[in-house]
């Protein structure tokens, strides 16, 4: 295949460098700055615990020097999607497949949820810019669980995790879902073609919900959070908001916040993505990952107050410290 990464950081770049390394595919990416220089030297490098890594990446600032993709995987911030849409329409033929390995409610779900309406979700999709520009027949859903990070400009290092979720937004599965699914196992993913990807990226939401910005406004790891009852408390009766509403979207949750807790903790003191973009000077994907579910929690009229809190609260941290836009005049 020819698959382009857009958005060559940590998880672009762990993608990436296994998809180059496997031999089979022409593996591009669209990089500024000193990422795109050290692609340009280096190629992909993916360190592994001990094994440093190293395979081809034809990397260009401009998507029109690469010309139409089998594949395009959209790996970058939730606040760059709007630009990075606009960017990539000469990447897109008629089969072009666009897989988004992104954190939070991506902004094809309004459009795979009939019970949102035909209005794109504001918080993910102001005014549909990003739907006009990707059309929704191309989208293949991806529910990422792997952690790793930008040691240095185009250097990955590989933490923890290698599963992948993929599926049809509207549910179902499809040859070309079981196609890509093989190619990523192939490249050392373990990878689930999912019936149902709404309900497993609602899912992974639901774990990052309150985590991610409690972390970012208090500077604590996982741990310290969970060890605090009190606010151990206020995550858990937002988390069981979070779980109402999905409730009314088809995309239940099968355990309780304490549940979840549990899982949370096997990971120990680990500083969430949102923590490490707060004190990186980084915009923190807030809409994402909590605006869109205070959004979709009231168009099926479920009242969110705790997570409507924490939004107030992680919004104005951001806005006091450059992390999030200001209000319009």
């Amino acid at each position: 295949m020819k698959v382009c990464i857009v958005g060559a950081g940590a998880i672009g770049g762990l993608i990436g460098a296994k998809l180059s390394a496997t031999g089979v595919h022409q593996v591009s990416a669209l990089a500024r700055g000193a990422t795109l220089a050290a692609l340009r030297r280096h190629g992909f490098r993916l360190r592994e615990g001990s094994e440093l890594q190293q395979s081809p990446v034809a990397a260009v600032e401009h998507a029109r020097v690469l010309g139409e993709q089998d594949l395009v995987i959209i790996a970058v911030k939730a606040p760059s999607m709007a630009a990075v849409a606009a960017s990539v329409a000469p990447l897109l033929g008629p089969q072009t497949i666009v897989l988004p390995a992104m954190n939070g409610v991506p902004w094809w779900f309004g459009a795979a949820t009939p019970a949102l309406g035909p209005e794109p979700l504001a918080s993910v999709d102001p005014g549909g810019a990003i739907a006009a520009a990707i059309p929704f027949e191309r989208v293949v859903g991806c529910v990422v669980h792997a952690s790793a990070l930008v040691a240095e400009p185009g250097l990955v290092v590989h933490k923890m995790g290698r599963a992948l979720l993929i599926g049809e937004p509207l549910g179902g599965l499809s040859e070309r879902v079981e196609t890509l699914r093989v190619a990523l196992e192939m490249a050392g993913f373990e990878t689930t073609a999912s019936a149902d990807i709404r309900r497993g990226a609602w899912y992974k939401l639901w774990g990052n919900l309150v985590m991610n910005p409690v972390s970012a406004m208090t500077g604590a790891t996982a741990d310290r959070i969970l060890d605090d009852p009190l606010v151990r408390r206020f995550c858990n009766a937002a988390m069981a908001e979070a779980a109402t509403v999905g409730e009314r979207i088809g995309c239940t949750i099968d355990q309780t916040p304490e549940d979840r807790n549990a899982v949370t903790r096997k990971l120990g003191a680990f500083k969430t993505s949102m923590l490490q973009d707060a004190e990186g000077g980084r915009p923190i994907e807030l809409d994402a990952i909590v605006a869109a579910v205070a959004e979709i929690g009231q168009r099926v009229g479920v009242p969110t107050p705790n997570i409507d809190a924490l939004l107030g609260l992680t919004r104005l941290f951001g806005r006091v410290h450059g992390l999030y836009p200001d209000p319009p005049p």
